[in-house]
């Protein structure tokens, strides 16, 4: 271990030395706070501890002890102060020394003891450290799995539905990473954009509460088989509701403003407004509330164009797919009417890339 020993007084400077090499710890020395700054910032990786005297021409320990503190990293600093200068030391600690010795030093064993104080309080802080790093280490990698698994079921939620409907799992991936890919156009933060990639699949989870000879029908439904798929958007927020009770689901998801705060966590809150919403419709005509214009949440707006699109341009048993410049066209007819017209405006402009999404999740 190596230890700086700055005073101007050359005699007591190679004493502390020869002291502190007889204890082996090599030593390193300067006349100055400035001569002491130029050897500390060429040694840091080096230095146990820096003996600073308080009173020398040039820079002062004062000024040295407030270089040190901004540029090390808890590196020891015991002050050598004169007797009756308490408050000096005193004023020296509260800059950021951790001890002070006072002179004339007639008994080195004082010193002997001090630094052992200092190193045992160094050690003591440098374990305190290393347990917050790791403390901190596996709180993230636990926050990682949870999210993890979080994300797993949320995604396997969305494969539940797709055995009830004829679409593909790809079918939602696709929306989820469209959907994020517009989020991020639009200006949505990146946290908010990976929520969206999350989330979007689950668009149709309340098609597992549809019946299958309404779901799977491939022929055009009547008026009452019409208004039992439109139920699917609330199936989903309640699927995606609190667990305590169905009913209290049910009841919240028929207020379109409690039906995104029933205080689970954010995740959950985006992933049921997507269920909720995204067949609402920019002119108010759209199911279950006919919210218009900004009253639908924008993550929703994003989702309906990413859905109607993908829809367009796959295959399913009851139709084959439109081609691609048809189903751009229809989606740009659709502005104002029922896709609002910024995000219509977004999905345009990123076209190529989402054409390149579909090819590399193509059915």
């Amino acid at each position: 271990m190596v230890i700086l020993v700055i005073d101007d007084e050359a005699g007591l400077r190679r004493s502390l030395c020869a002291y502190l090499e007889d204890l082996d710890y090599e030593t390193l020395e300067a006349g100055d706070g400035l001569e002491g700054l130029e050897i500390m910032r060429a040694n840091q990786g080096r230095l146990g501890a820096m003996l600073v005297d308080l009173n020398m021409p040039g820079m002062d320990g004062y000024s040295f002890i407030r270089h040190a503190v901004e540029e090390t990293d808890n590196i020891p600093i015991v002050v050598l102060s004169g007797v009756g200068v308490v408050e000096d030391a005193l004023r020296a600690m509260r800059m950021g020394a951790w001890d002070f010795i006072t002179k004339p030093l007639h008994a080195f064993d004082v010193l002997r003891h001090t630094l052992d104080k200092v190193f045992e309080r160094a050690r003591l802080v440098r374990e305190n450290r290393e347990y917050q790093t790791n403390l901190e280490r596996l709180v993230r990698e636990r926050t990682a799995e949870v999210e993890a698994t979080r994300r797993q079921v949320m995604q396997r939620l969305s494969r539940a539905a797709e055995y009830k409907d004829n679409e593909t799992g790809r079918h939602v991936f696709r929306v989820g990473e469209i959907s994020a890919l517009l989020a991020c156009e639009l200006g949505l933060a990146d946290e908010r954009c990976e929520m969206v990639r999350d989330c979007a699949p689950l668009h149709d989870v309340g098609k597992i509460g549809v019946p299958d000879e309404v779901l799977l029908k491939p022929g055009p439904l009547t008026a009452t088989e019409w208004e039992v798929m439109k139920r699917h958007c609330i199936f989903g927020c309640e699927i995606l509701g609190p667990l305590d009770s169905r009913d209290a689901a049910h009841g919240a998801c028929l207020d379109s403003e409690r039906a995104v705060r029933q205080g689970d966590n954010e995740l959950l809150d985006l992933a049921r407004s997507l269920a909720l919403f995204h067949h609402e419709r920019w002119d108010g005509s759209g199911y279950p509330f006919g919210l218009r214009g900004e009253e639908i949440p924008i993550e929703a707006r994003i989702v309906s164009i990413v859905d109607v699109y993908d829809a367009l341009c796959s295959d399913r048993p009851y139709k084959k797919a439109f081609p691609e410049e048809e189903c751009r066209e229809i989606i740009r007819a659709g502005a104002g009417s029922q896709f609002d017209p910024r995000v219509v405006e977004a999905f345009l402009a990123r076209i190529e890339e989402i054409r390149a999404i579909r090819e590399m999740w193509k059915d």
